[in-house]
């Protein structure tokens, strides 16, 4: 089973051909990451609305300051008020541990 405690944990680089999260997995996770979506197995998804688009920047400057830290980086669009991030591990095109741990992250951000 995996840690339940996903955003006090660190990215931690994966190899080629490490193990993806199965359904299951990432069935037990999800709740812990309210608003993120899982997408055909292979992603997670959020979209967030803001306030204006000053507010959506600060998110996204926030968001991609933890995926340097982290070492894991996210992708990001950005709009007027809105802004949407995409999570998964580009080395096994899927879902693994360290994805769940920055969406996680993610979700601790206050703007």
């Amino acid at each position: 089973m995996i840690s339940m405690d996903l955003a006090k944990q660190t990215c931690i680089p994966c190899q080629e051909g490490a193990p993806k999260l199965t359904e299951a997995e990432l069935a037990d996770l999800l709740p812990q990451l309210p608003g993120w979506e899982v997408v055909d197995n292979h992603h997670l998804t959020r979209s967030l609305r803001f306030i204006d688009f000053q507010t959506a920047l600060d998110w996204v400057n926030a968001a991609g300051a933890i995926c340097e830290v982290e070492g894991h980086h996210a992708e990001f669009s950005l709009g007027w008020a809105h802004a949407e991030a995409v999570i998964y591990t580009h080395k096994v095109d899927g879902l693994t541990q360290a994805d769940a741990v920055l969406a996680a992250k993610l979700n601790g951000i206050d703007v």
